[in-house]
C-alpha cells in the first residue's frame, strides 16, 4: 500500500505524528537535563516522576473520553493544551524571564494534555484502517517515526545548549500548526454506537479493573514493563549521566579539522545511531533471522540488548558507546517481532481494545522507573545502575519463558476442539 492510497485522516495522523514525536523526542531528555542543572539529579528524577505518574492517568481518561465524546474533540481539546502549555515554556524561559518552578508547571500540563489526546489519536488510526491494510498503515507510521525520532535526537543533542528556548519556541509553532490541521482538515471516526457508551467515572474504572483480573496479561505488561524499564534509561539516567559526567573528547580528526563532542553531544548521536539503524536493517533483518526459533531469538535479543545497555552505563569512550548502540539495536530488532507476536497470541479477542490500551500502559510506567533511576543514580555508582539493568532484564527472560509455557498449555488443551470441530 502506497501512502497516497491512505484515507485522508490517515495521512493527517502520521504527518502530524512525525511533528509530534520529533518535538517529543528532542526536548524529554532536554528537560530532564535542564532539571538537573536548575535544581539537582535526585529533584529532577522526583519532578519527572509526577510528570510519568500524571500521564498514566491522563492517558486512562482520554480513553475513556475519546469513546465517550468522539476522537476529534478530544484531540482538539488535548492539541490546544499543548499548544498553549509550549507558548508558556517559550515565554518562561527566554531572556526577558527565567522560572524553574512555572517552565516545570507547564511542562506537566503539556505532557498531561499529550497524555489525554494520545488514546484518540491511537482510536482514529484503527477506526479508518481495515484488517487487510493495518499491517500497512502501521508499517508507514513506523517507519515515519522512527525518522522523527532520529532527527529529534540530533537537533536536541546539538542545539541544546544555547538554543533551548529557541528549540521551545518551534515547538510552540509546530503544537499551533498541529491544532489547526486537526481544527480545519479533520474528520470524526468514532463509531456511532460510541455516543450510548455510559460515562462518567464508575464504567471507565469497572472496564479497567476486569483486565486487571488477568494474571496472565499482568505477567505480560510486567514482562514488556521491564525491558521499557531499561530501554528509557537514555532518556533518563543516561542522559543525565552523559551530560554531568562523560568527558568531552575528540571524535574525528581530519588534518585541522575536528569533531570535538561533550556527552549532550554524545547522547543524540546514540540515539540517532540506534534509530537509523532501525529504520535502515528493519527491512532485511527480519528475513535474515526468521530461521531462528522465536523464542530463542525473544531470549538472545533481551540479553544482547541489556548487554548494551549496561555498556552505555559505565561507558566513557565515544566510539565504544556508538559500538553499543549497534549492540542495542541488534538486540531491540531481534526481540521486539516476536514479543508482539507473543502479546496478540495471549490478548483475548473479544476484548482486545480494551487490553491493548491497558498494555500501552507499560510504557508510562516505564517513564515512571526511569524518573526514579535518576533519583537512584544520584547516589549510587554507574556499575549499580548496569547491575540494576541485568536483573531487569534476567526477571523479564523468566517471565518471558513462564509466558511460553502458557501458550503451549493453551494452544494442546485447543487441538481437542480443532479437531472435534473437523
Amino acid at each position: 500500500m502506497k501512502f497516497s492510497e491512505l484515507h485522508r485522516n490517515l495521512k493527517l495522523r502520521i504527518g502530524v505524528g512525525f511533528f509530534q514525536r520529533f518535538f517529543d523526542i528532542m526536548l524529554v531528555p532536554l528537560m530532564v537535563i535542564h532539571f538537573s542543572r536548575l535544581y539537582d539529579a535526585a529533584t529532577a528524577g522526583l519532578m519527572t516522576l509526577v510528570v510519568a505518574v500524571a500521564t498514566v492517568g491522563c492517558n486512562l481518561v482520554g480513553g475513556h473520553l475519546s469513546d465517550v465524546y468522539g476522537r476529534r474533540k478530544v484531540l482538539m481539546a488535548g492539541e490546544a493544551g499543548v499548544f498553549l502549555a509550549y507558548i508558556g515554556l517559550a515565554l518562561v524561559n527566554s531572556p526577558l524571564l527565567q522560572s524553574g518552578p512555572a517552565t516545570y508547571a507547564l511542562y506537566l500540563c503539556a505532557a498531561c494534555m499529550a497524555g489525554i489526546a494520545l488514546p484518540a489519536n491511537e482510536a482514529m488510526i484503527v477506526d479508518v484502517s481495515t484488517p487487510e491494510s493495518r499491517t500497512a498503515v502501521y508499517t508507514i507510521n513506523y517507519w515515519v517515526i522512527n525518522v522523527a525520532f532520529m532527527l529529534g535526537s540530533l537537533v536536541g543533542g546539538f542545539f541544546y545548549e544555547g538554543y533551548f528556548v529557541h528549540l521551545l519556541t518551534a515547538a510552540a509553532l509546530a503544537t499551533g500548526g498541529i491544532f489547526l490541521v486537526t481544527f480545519l482538515a479533520l474528520a470524526e471516526t468514532a463509531p456511532p454506537q460510541a455516543a450510548l457508551n455510559p460515562r462518567g467515572v464508575r464504567p471507565a474504572l469497572l472496564g479497567y479493573l476486569a483486565v486487571t483480573r488477568d494474571r496472565v496479561f499482568l505477567r505480560l505488561v510486567l514482562a514488556a514493563l521491564l525491558v521499557w524499564s531499561v530501554e528509557v534509561q537514555i532518556s533518563s539516567y543516561l542522559a543525565v549521566r552523559l551530560s554531568s559526567d562523560f568527558p568531552e573528547q575528540r571524535l574525528l580528526s581530519l588534518g585541522s579539522w575536528q569533531v570535538t563532542v561533550d556527552g549532550v553531544n554524545v547522547l543524540g548521536i546514540l540515539r540517532a545511531t540506534n534509530t537509523l539503524l532501525v529504520v535502515v536493517c528493519g527491512l532485511w533483518v527480519g528475513k535474515l533471522l526468521g530461521r531462528l526459533d522465536e523464542r530463542a531469538r525473544l531470549v538472545a535479543g533481551v540479553v544482547i540488548f541489556t548487554a548494551g545497555y549496561m555498556a552505555w552505563a559505565l561507558g566513557d569512550n565515544a566510539w565504544l558507546m556508538i559500538a553499543a548502540a549497534v549492540v542495542v539495536t541488534l538486540g531491540e530488532l531481534m526481540n521486539q517481532p516476536v514479543n508482539q507476536t507473543l502479546v496478540a497470541a495471549l490478548v483475548p479477542a473479544d476484548s482486545r481494545t480494551k487490553y491493548m490500551a491497558a498494555y500501552g500502559l507499560h510504557v508510562r510506567l516505564g517513564y515512571m522507573v526511569g524518573s526514579l533511576s535518576v533519583i537512584l543514580g544520584s547516589v549510587v555508582d554507574s556499575w549499580v545502575m548496569a547491575l540494576l539493568y541485568a536483573a531487569f532484564g534476567a526477571a523479564a527472560i523468566q517471565l518471558y519463558r513462564g509466558l511460553f509455557r502458557i501458550q503451549d498449555a493453551r494452544a494442546t488443551a485447543e487441538e481437542p476442539k480443532a479437531e472435534a470441530d473437523a
